[in-house]
């Protein structure tokens, strides 16, 4: 992963992870089939990322541009209890969140791919893109990955966050113990 100087600093302050979806939890690509039926393949480590990174304690939100039941219907699957979707105007959006959940631009991380997520990603404290994002993306990115979207992205950019507040190891102790090894149902991928 790409870092920048101010990423360890800024990743310790994360309270809410926001994030894009198209490039971001999937691979960008729009699927339609011969009756006009949408389709989305979202990635089940970047689901498991999320989760743990809920049961750390992190608050999870969707900012997208576009509406689509696929995406509704997988932040519920994930327990994403923030989701703003047909968002053309990120940034009204961002605030009304930050408002909601009552917290500053510093304890806010933002995980977008192209230009529409830059009005947000110059606001929050902590910003984050996959390897495919656009090169402006990527320049105001503190932490790039190495995977594309929808490939593990979201997945390495949480262990980062949650590695750096010194939550991940107790979430990894889980399981290796059988006796408080998470059940599966509880692990929304």
């Amino acid at each position: 992963m790409e870092l920048a100087a101010s990423a360890v600093a800024n990743a310790r302050q994360v309270k809410l992870v926001i994030f894009d979806v198209d490039g971001v939890f999937t691979d960008g690509g729009i699927y339609i089939g011969a009756e006009g039926e949408l389709y989305k393949a979202f990635n089940a480590k970047d689901g498991l990322g999320v989760t743990l990174a809920q049961r750390a304690g992190l608050e999870t939100a969707i900012i997208t541009g576009r509406t689509s039941p696929q995406v509704a219907f997988r932040a519920r699957e994930l327990h994403i209890d923030h989701v703003l979707q047909g968002q053309m105007d990120k940034r009204a959006a961002y605030q009304q969140l930050k408002r909601e959940l009552q917290l500053a631009d510093e304890q806010i991380a933002y995980l977008g791919d192209d230009l529409i997520d830059l009005p947000v990603m110059v606001q929050v404290g902590f910003t984050a893109a996959p390897a495919d994002a656009s090169p402006e993306v990527r320049r105001l990115a503190q932490a790039v990955s190495v995977h594309p979207g929808g490939h593990g992205a979201v997945r390495e950019i949480l262990e980062f966050i949650l590695k750096v507040q010194g939550k991940w190891e107790p979430l990894l102790t889980q399981y290796y113990r059988a006796e408080t090894a998470p059940e599966a149902a509880d692990l929304a991928q």
